[in-house]
């Protein structure tokens, strides 16, 4: 029981490290935020940001990745 809680906190902890690598590092990685599917409606006095095509990419990284350390 205690070996499965361990595993889930570091795997969380990895993926919040991350998280925290890609915020400081967003700037200086050129696919964040400018692929093709990725939509910025700007207004007279807003600017709204969906991006999308750069949220799929991650998921199936994310994915990948926690199929990898997820299998006995």
């Amino acid at each position: 029981m205690l070996t499965h809680l361990g595993r889930i906190l570091i795997v969380t902890g990895a993926l919040l490290a991350l998280m925290g690598l890609v915020c400081l590092a967003g700037d200086k990685i050129p696919f964040i935020g400018k692929l093709p599917g990725d939509f910025t409606i700007k207004g007279k006095n807003y600017t709204i940001f969906f991006p999308l095509a750069t949220m799929v990419v991650l998921s199936v990284i994310i994915s990948v990745i926690l199929n990898l350390f997820g299998r006995k």
